[in-house]
């Protein structure tokens, strides 16, 4: 083979390379809905963020963090006497994505 025919094999070309991560944000470690948390990131939520957790894709959750695995999700349209969610906070594994 030639140079012109020489494959290009760099990690980077071909089909399967993935999507171009560079202009991704990196998702947060904790990430919560509420405003005020120290843990809001208003940028990262109006892009929508999925999150699984045990291995199902959950609509309802309020808080996760994927270094402790928890999630705090809310219980229907119940709130307190301040009009925040209640919740409940559940262990297992949190995967969350970049939904657009």
């Amino acid at each position: 083979m030639t140079d012109a025919q020489t494959p290009d094999t760099s990690p980077d070309s071909g089909p399967n390379s993935g999507p171009d991560t560079t202009s991704l944000p990196a998702m947060p470690d904790r990430l919560s809905v509420n405003p005020r948390s120290p843990f809001y990131n208003e940028e990262l939520l109006s892009r929508g963020v999925g999150v699984r957790f045990r291995g199902e894709e959950r609509t309802n959750v309020e808080e996760y963090c994927v270094s402790e695995g928890w999630v705090r999700l809310a219980l229907g349209n119940k709130v307190d006497r301040a009009g925040n969610p209640l919740t409940v906070k559940l262990a297992g594994p949190v995967e969350p994505w970049l939904k657009s």
